[in-house]
Parts: C-alpha cells; sequence; structure tokens
C-alpha cells in the first residue's frame, strides 16, 4: 500500500505496484512522476544516468576509439545495460520497501568501474556519481543519505581494488576528496527534498482545508437559499447606503413589497417615501424614518408597524431590523424582516369592537337594574332583605365597573372632565378606604405625600388609577408586608408611586404587565381574582391626562408602580 508519505518519490513508486485510478493532489504536485507506474518511475529516476553514459560511449567513439577496444570497459558498459535491464524487468511493486537502493548503489559501482577502465581521460565520469548520490537522498527515509555516502565510497574504493591500481597520491586524494563532495551534496539534497516535501504536504492539508471550507460554504449558501425561499417572510437585506443587495422570494413576490424594494428615495436608498405609511394608517413615512434608512444609519429595531399600499387595500407589516458589521473586505449592511400581519390586526379590531359592543349592551341593562335597585332601598318595608339587596348592589356595580373598564380598553381612550383636583386628597381617600382590606390580609399601609398637590384632573379617573394600583398590591401580598404611597412634587410634575412588598414579577412579566387581560403565573396558579384590565386601564387613563406609568418589580421583593401627571 501506498501512503502520503510515498506518493510523488521514486522510493514511493517502488513500493506502489499500481498507479492511482485518479491521480490525488500529490501526483499532481510531482509533475512528471505524477501518475507513473512503480516500475515507471524506477526507470525514470534511471535514465540520467543511462542517457549519461551512452553520450560517453558516443564521445568514446569519435575522440577514443581505441577506449572502447579495452575488454575492462567494454565490461563497465555491458555492467550498465544489465542495471538498466533490472530497471525495466524487475517487478518493483512486488518487492519489499526500500529495494530499489540496490540500483543507485550498482550505479555507483557501475560508474567507478567505467572510470577505471577509461583511464585518466574518464576521470571526470566521477561526477556521474551526483545522479544516485540525489535520488537516494532525496528519498524520505532518513538512511538513504547514509547509503548514498557509502555508494560513493563503494564507487571509489572497490573498482581501484578490483583493478589493482597502486595506492598513488591522485587516487587517494579521489578516495577522500569525491567522499566528502558526494557527502555534502547527498545532505543538501536530503534536507532540500525533506524541506519540499514538508512544504508540498503543508499546501496539501491547505488545499483539502481550503476545499472543506468551500464545501461547508457552498453548503451554507444553499441552506440560506433554501430556508430564504421556504420562510414567508420578507428578507430584506441593505448596504450601508440602504441599497438592496438581496431581497427573497417573499419580497419579491408580494407586490406592495416589491413597490418598496423598486423606489428610490432621495438618498438613493431603496424604499422611496411615499410608500409606507406609520401606524395610524394615514400619515406618510418620511424619507429619514424609512425602514431602509434607519437599517443603513445602524438602527436596530424590532416589530415597528408600518401600512403599506393603497388605501382601499392597505396591508400592516411588522417590520424589524438588525446591522451587521463589514468582515472580510465586504461592507456592512442591515437585515429587515417584513411580516404581514393584517389578519392578525384585523382579528384584533374585531376582538376590540365585539368586546366595546358586547360591553356597551351590559352597560345599559346594569344601569336600569342599578337605578330600580336605588329606587327599592329608597322605599321602606324591605328592612328584611335590605341586606340582601345592599349585595346585589354591590356586585352590580362592581359589574358596571368591569363592563366600563372593557370598553376604556377596547376603545383605547377614556372621557375624561378635568377640574382642578387636588392629588394628596384623592390619595388620602383611596388610602383609607383601602385600610380594612389592607388589614385583613395582615399588610401594613403607609401614605407619604406632600401637601397640596394641584392638579388638573379628572378626580373620579384618577381615583380609580389609585384604587386599581392599591387593589393589586394588597392581592400579590398574601404574606403580609408593607405598602407604601408617596405623593410629591416634581418641578412641572406630580409624582406618585406605589411600592409593595408582595411576590413581585419576572422581566417577562413586567414587559407584558399592561397588555389588555394578561395576568401573571403566579395569578394564575394561586386562583387570585381579576380580569387582568386594572393596569391596562390605568396606563388608557394615564396617558389620557397627558402622563406617564411605569413598573419596576424584582420576584420575591416586591414592585412599584409609578404614574407622572402634569401640575397646575
Amino acid at each position: 500500500m501506498v501512503t502520503k508519505e510515498w506518493q510523488g518519490t521514486a522510493e514511493g513508486a517502488a513500493h506502489a505496484g499500481r498507479a492511482p485510478a485518479q491521480p490525488v493532489v500529490s501526483d499532481r504536485l510531482d509533475g512528471l512522476f505524477g501518475g507513473l507506474s512503480a516500475r515507471k518511475r524506477v526507470i525514470a529516476s534511471q535514465l540520467p544516468v543511462s542517457m549519461t553514459i551512452l553520450l560517453v560511449v558516443l564521445a568514446a567513439a569519435i575522440f577514443s576509439p581505441e577506449t572502447l577496444a579495452k575488454n575492462l570497459f567494454l565490461a563497465a558498459l555491458l555492467f550498465h545495460v544489465a542495471i538498466a535491464v533490472a530497471c525495466i524487468a524487475t517487478p518493483w511493486g512486488r518487492l519489499p520497501m526500500g529495494a530499489f537502493a540496490v540500483i543507485p548503489l550498482l550505479d555507483c559501482v557501475a560508474i567507478g568501474f567505467t572510470r577505471e577502465a577509461g583511464g585518466p581521460a574518464f576521470s571526470v565520469l566521477s561526477m556521474m556519481l551526483v545522479f544516485p548520490v540525489i535520488w537516494l537522498s532525496a528519498q524520505v527515509r532518513p538512511y538513504m543519505p547514509v547509503l548514498a555516502i557509502s555508494g560513493t565510497i563503494l564507487g571509489v574504493v572497490v573498482p581501484a581494488a578490483l583493478h589493482g591500481s597502486p595506492p598513488a597520491g591522485g587516487s587517494m586524494i579521489r578516495t577522500l576528496i569525491l567522499p566528502l563532495v558526494m557527502s555534502v551534496i547527498a545532505v543538501t539534497a536530503h534536507v532540500v527534498a525533506t524541506t519540499i516535501r514538508r512544504q508540498r504536504m503543508t499546501l496539501i492539508e491547505n488545499e483539502h482545508e481550503m476545499a472543506r471550507t468551500l464545501d461547508e460554504s457552498v453548503r451554507r449558501q444553499c441552506l440560506l437559499d433554501a430556508v430564504l425561499k421556504a420562510v414567508g417572510v420578507g428578507v430584506w437585506v441593505v448596504d450601508a447606503k440602504g441599497n438592496t443587495v438581496l431581497a427573497n422570494r417573499a419580497m419579491r413576490s408580494d407586490p406592495v413589497l416589491a413597490d418598496v424594494i423598486g423606489s428610490t428615495g432621495g438618498s438613493g436608498a431603496a424604499g422611496g417615501p411615499g410608500l409606507l405609511m406609520s401606524a395610524d394608517r394615514s400619515t406618510p413615512v418620511t424619507l429619514h424614518q424609512l425602514p431602509a434608512a434607519r437599517a443603513a444609519a445602524g438602527e436596530a429595531f424590532t416589530d415597528e408597524l408600518y401600512w403599506a399600499g393603497p388605501a382601499d387595500r392597505q396591508r400592516a407589516y411588522s417590520v424589524s431590523s438588525q446591522s451587521f458589521p463589514p468582515s472580510g473586505g465586504q461592507e456592512g449592511g442591515a437585515v429587515i424582516t417584513f411580516v404581514d400581519v393584517t389578519s392578525l390586526i384585523n382579528a384584533l379590531a374585531a376582538k376590540d369592537n365585539f368586546v366595546a359592543t358586547v360591553s356597551h349592551e351590559l352597560r345599559t341593562p346594569l344601569t336600569s337594574i342599578l337605578g330600580y335597585l336605588e329606587l327599592v332601598l329608597d322605599e321602606p318595608g324591605h328592612e328584611e332583605i335590605q341586606e340582601e339587596l345592599l349585595v346585589v348592589r354591590r356586585n352590580a356595580g362592581h359589574l358596571l365597573n368591569l363592563v366600563n373598564d372593557l370598553i376604556a380598553v377596547a376603545s383605547e381612550r377614556v372621557d375624561l372632565s378635568l377640574e382642578e383636583t387636588d392629588l394628596a386628597r384623592l390619595l388620602a381617600v383611596e388610602v383609607d378606604a383601602a385600610l380594612p382590606k389592607a388589614a385583613s390580609s395582615g399588610l401594613q399601609l403607609a401614605l407619604d405625600a406632600e401637601q397640596p398637590l394641584p392638579g388638573r384632573m379628572d378626580p373620579k379617573r384618577i381615583g380609580q388609577v389609585i384604587q386599581n394600583l392599591l387593589s393589586n398590591a394588597i392581592k400579590y401580598s398574601p404574606d403580609g408586608g408593607l405598602i407604601t404611597v408617596t405623593g410629591r412634587r416634581r418641578d412641572a410634575e406630580l409624582v406618585c408611586t406605589i411600592s409593595d412588598t408582595g411576590s413581585g414579577m419576572t422581566g417577562e412579566e413586567q414587559e407584558q404587565a399592561f397588555t389588555k387581560f394578561f395576568r401573571s403565573a403566579r395569578s394564575r396558579e394561586t386562583a387570585i381574582p381579576g380580569a387582568g384590565l386594572g393596569l391596562s386601564v390605568s396606563k388608557t387613563i394615564i396617558e389620557g391626562h397627558g402622563g406617564s406609568i411605569t413598573l419596576d418589580s424584582e420576584p420575591g421583593v416586591g414592585t412599584t408602580v409609578t404614574f407622572i401627571l402634569p401640575a397646575s
């Protein structure tokens, strides 16, 4: 078997047995020897010696015919012919590893015989030892240079001994100097060959790694193409100038989004102004607020609502963008996604309309029930059922408040009757009303408010907000604790906070706290009463006053809700 180490060398050729069906990378790098059989590689390695001997014979025939008449010279030539025949006839692939080395060793002896037989005129043939020396030294095995040096010594000593030459000064110099020179050549050739071989193997490994990297890149590209074609989300990639780099099938097949891609704003950014509307469906998005322009500026945003298309068939899109930095000499850009949420928006609108309609239908009979209850309670003669009637009135009132909350949530606005009101007084009234319920739950209720806190507000609605927040603080502090209500004036604002030491909320729950009908997992598990409308209604009321409301909570520590109103 041929290992990678042997491919492309005469030694590897001698043990290959047969050429591989398809040349590998190392064979291509070997040039001439790549793809040759073991026998042909040995023949090719022997060819320089054989061709040189042929030229020597021709030169001798022309310039020294008497040399060809010498029996010893002819015997040396027959020795070379025998070596060439052995190269051709020997099945090298079947022999043990390293068997081919006998050929360059015999070449050294044959060259020495030829030089001795030719006489002083042929002493230059010693230079031919370079061929077998380099052949042996260029192999990967570390003992090959030793064989090359040994062959040089054999090529000098053995022919001289068989020829019976006297140990003259010239022959002694040749005996010492020639092996030394050839030793230097052998070591140099081995070092150079080893270095080249290592560099070749490094190139092969790099080529394989590049091939693997390319295959992985192609695989990932195919996967990305398949994903982009399969997803129903519009994917739009823009460069740092907002120009289109890539748009998937969902983006191009949507006529509305195709117009967005194909248009060009004044700055050259794809997606010109006038094609997209803001969340109110009527205000055109300005040039600098277009998704492509914002993404090109490096802004990241998530689930922002845009409307696009003709007024009679507008489509709603949830648009997100994430930028990516420059890499590998390529400029950066951003990936923008368009998700068609028209059906969802319509479904939510239908739900809100349904809730509003049902709530209005419920409010009329409830109002009538409460009115007649008041009449019944005002008439004498019902003392025996007075308590039961009060329970009916209380529950009917609670149900009417819930219906009013549903209407406020569905319409996302409330009717306000603004008047000059002292927020500190409202806080005191609502805290006093909540004291019995807090005490029954083992809670302490503390009020710390500046006096006075005048502002223009709807006292009934702000009282409802304070009721909702106190009710939540009491419900979600089942194990006792402290509820603190504070009121402060800060510049032109009135700031009110309600803090508890209850169960608290997770980060995910805080993000959804002001969502309609949202209830935390703890409230569902412990059956805490409520419809999930208190915070949503409170937010609607506070924002209707031109204020803001925020929530900060930590599980197991408690919750703090802060609302801010404009001061008078």
